[in-house]
């Protein structure tokens, strides 16, 4: 029988992970989500656009920046990665690695977890595309709404689906991409409404904290700072916060992950030695 997930019982694994955790996690949070989050926010500042820009220039303008700052999105993603199996590392593997241990393991899983990416986009991306290109076929709007709305819908099913990948390479130690892409499906069965329940409620608390945070942080910076400063001390805060947030979504995970595989075979044995 299939393991129900306990969101409040993930939640309260998720935060006694990040709280043991705390020193170690702050380092490697600052390498591999803060810096590199307000590297691209100083480097890579949104593009400017003045009152009545017309449609179409608001495009092109955005297309422009968004392919001069494709390779710093890419290192940053890539480290985020990289960060993201180490946290979830650090956070759950009994024999306590070293920083520089865990770090190492990180790099050893970005490949699979890269290939992983991007055969779910790929296929995902695809699907999308033979969906709404069919639908335009027959030309009629009503039936082209409805297909986008139900390819979106299960875009974010099958997102959900494959969300354990990145605890699968962590804590498994799963170097195949498409072996770890079928245990998230296989962990995941029955459970993808509460898991999607269960981000999507800890998404909205984020926003309502970052957004009454920033407020908070840019009154104070407006009465005392100005020019760049200020841009550079909001991008710190903002980057501090998101990076706070990724920790805790990645306890969130390991937690489920905890939950749906049950414990490690070794914790199993050790009870019938």
């Amino acid at each position: 029988m299939k393991p129900r997930l306990d969101s409040s019982l993930a939640w309260k694994t998720a935060t006694r992970l990040v709280a043991t955790n705390r020193d170690v996690l702050t380092a490697i949070a600052g390498v591999f989500f803060l810096l590199p989050g307000l590297a691209f926010s100083v480097f890579v500042p949104e593009p400017h656009m003045d009152p009545g820009t017309p449609p179409g220039e608001m495009i092109e303008i955005m297309a422009q920046a968004w392919t001069s700052s494709l390779p710093l999105l890419v290192i940053v993603t890539l480290l985020q990665m990289v960060g993201t199996v180490t946290v979830l590392i650090v956070m759950t593997d009994p024999a306590r690695p070293t920083v520089g241990q865990s770090i190492r393991r990180g790099f050893a899983a970005l490949m699979p977890y890269v290939l992983a990416q991007i055969m779910v986009g790929a296929a995902l991306g695809m699907a999308f595309l033979v969906l709404v290109s069919a639908a335009a076929l027959t030309g009629i709007q009503a039936i082209g709404a409805i297909v986008i709305m139900g390819a979106f819908i299960a875009m974010v099913w099958c997102s959900v689906r494959m969300a354990l990948v990145a605890p699968v390479l962590a804590i498994e130690t799963e170097r195949n991409p498409v072996a770890a892409l079928r245990r998230s499906w296989h962990l995941t069965e029955g459970n993808s409404g509460r898991m999607l329940g269960f981000f999507v409620l800890a998404a909205i608390v984020f926003l309502v904290v970052y957004g009454l945070a920033m407020m908070l942080v840019g009154v104070v910076l407006v009465l005392t700072t100005g020019g760049e400063l200020q841009q550079v001390l909001n991008a710190a805060v903002s980057s501090t916060i998101t990076s706070a947030a990724l920790v805790y979504f990645i306890g969130m995970l390991a937690a489920v992950h905890q939950q749906l595989a049950g414990p490690p075979e070794e914790d199993l044995r050790g009870l019938f030695e």
